[in-house]
């Protein structure tokens, strides 16, 4: 991802509820599928004219939901940074007639999943529950959809945790690196916004303001549902009706303007006493249906996406030592395109460890990958594919995502092909493309390696981070 939110809670409950739901989560992290199972998706519109992708697999006795709305963070007013992540974090700390207590416990004794997260470009959510509770499951998650309580004490509670996390997060270099990036590349726009919020914001939000955001972000035109388990078409209708079909037909969404990356060439410079130094590097990427955006995803991968096997890798850490982990990602985002680099290093060294990244990204810009880096990108990006569909818990968040980024329900199948009709003509036109522009850069550490190198001076507040970039993931 790329989200922030509430996780599955076991507290001290039963044997018998804590064996259930144990089972229900290793049942969705772990339970191997056939690798037919993710090619045959069955587009599903309900009575109520609700659609869902559905992938049918009797041999599953756990049917996982993953949904999805449009929306987000970035429909946020200013001021109020932190309602997005504070509403999904209380979802599950009672609805209806249920309070907290019993929500969790009617959860827990059920052995069900359910997870809600947030993110700047839209409100996620899980169910996983045995088939023999789905009555139960479904009509719970139905409750945190459309009769959200949030009770005061409960908001509370929630907040002062989400508030010791923005202590903490003042003192992170990761976050630290993060908000100012964010922050200096979209001025005035709601992306530039923490979607943890801020030590200002979340203490004024009100439960007004969170059935207000609620009732705006949760209705049946900006939601998307993925189904994995033993149901056919005519149940998985009757399923999404059930949960879905009481919520309102349109959202009240705000536009969000379209965005590009701004203050580049730039460097950030935050003074922390931290042992390790973060250097973060980030400029325009590739829109995810722009044509270039698969050669843009294979080049990624050898530059800085492929792990052990990646340019930044083996420069960074092998040759030099510099850094444990270094990374470069793709961001596509509804309304702007980003390429982000990153890493950790000893703050004596995080310059050094700066040009080596950017001496890549210039040389990979100017001669792209050699034929033997491309052939062996396009080998493993096409061969670890299908691992992201051997459980039922991946293959209904793949079907959200594909609906999301509006793919084609016969994506699976062509995207292979995809990748393996990258040439080096493409890659090498991308890397001119997006690598060739002007990045802009944060170093958070000590002042002798970050404040000494001669870029602007910034003063880190008790703010907090924002969101930590999501990778891309298709």
């Amino acid at each position: 991802m790329t989200g922030v939110g509430t996780m599955v809670r076991i507290p001290a409950v039963s044997t018998r509820a804590l064996i259930g739901a144990l089972a229900v989560l290793a049942l969705a992290a772990g339970l191997a599928l056939p690798a037919r199972a993710a090619t045959n998706i069955q587009r599903v519109v309900s009575p109520r004219g609700i659609e869902a992708w559905l992938v049918q697999e009797p041999s599953v006795p756990l049917i996982a939901i993953d949904f999805a709305f449009r929306g987000g963070s970035s429909q946020v007013p200013a001021g109020k940074e932190g309602l997005c992540n504070l509403m999904t974090d209380l979802l599950d700390e009672g609805a209806g007639d249920l309070d907290s207590r019993a929500f969790h416990e009617r959860v827990e004794n059920y052995a069900i999943g359910m997870s809600f997260q947030s993110g700047r470009d839209q409100i996620s959510g899980s169910l996983r529950t045995l088939a023999e509770h789905q009555d139960v499951a479904f009509d719970l998650l139905k409750l945190a959809l459309t009769k959200p309580r949030f009770d005061a004490p409960v908001v509370e509670r929630v907040r002062n945790q989400m508030l010791s996390s923005l202590r903490r997060a003042a003192n992170n270099p990761n976050e630290l690196a993060s908000r100012h990036w964010w922050r200096a590349a979209y001025p005035g726009h709601p992306y530039a916004a923490p979607v943890n919020g801020t030590l200002d914001s979340v203490p004024a939000l009100t439960a007004e303001d969170l059935h207000g955001f609620a009732g705006r972000m949760f209705a049946r035109d900006n939601l998307k549902i993925g189904i994995v388990g033993n149901v056919d078409a005519a149940q998985a209708g009757r399923i999404v009706d059930r949960i879905f079909g009481d919520l309102p037909a349109k959202a009240d969404l705000v536009k969000v303007p379209d965005a590009v990356p701004q203050a580049l060439g730039q460097k950030l410079s935050v003074s922390l006493d931290v042992p390790q130094s973060v250097v973060m590097v980030g400029g325009p990427g590739i829109p995810r249906h722009d044509p270039d955006f698969i050669p843009a995803y294979v080049l990624n991968h050898i530059l800085g996406g492929g792990s052990f096997s990646s340019r930044l890798y083996r420069e960074v850490r092998e040759v030099r030592g510099l850094a444990y982990s270094v990374y470069s990602t793709l961001v596509p985002l509804d309304h702007t395109a980003l390429f982000v680099a990153a890493t950790a290093t000893r703050s004596d060294r995080a310059d050094e460890a700066l040009e080596v990244m950017q001496q890549e990204i210039r040389r990979m810009a100017d001669s792209g990958p050699t034929p033997e880096e491309l052939a062996a990108a396009k080998s493993y990006l096409k061969g670890s594919f299908p691992l992201r569909f051997d459980t039922s818990s991946k293959i209904a968040s793949q079907l959200v995502q594909l609906q999301l980024d509006d793919l084609g329900i016969d994506y699976i199948v062509k995207r292979n092909g995809l990748i393996e009709a990258v040439t080096m003509a493409d890659v090498k036109r991308v890397a001119k493309r997006f690598l060739d522009s002007g990045m802009l850069v944060a170093m958070v550490g000590r002042p002798s390696a970050t404040l000494a190198s001669g870029g602007h001076g910034v003063t880190p507040a008790s703010a907090p981070a924002a969101h930590p970039v999501a990778a891309e993931s298709r």
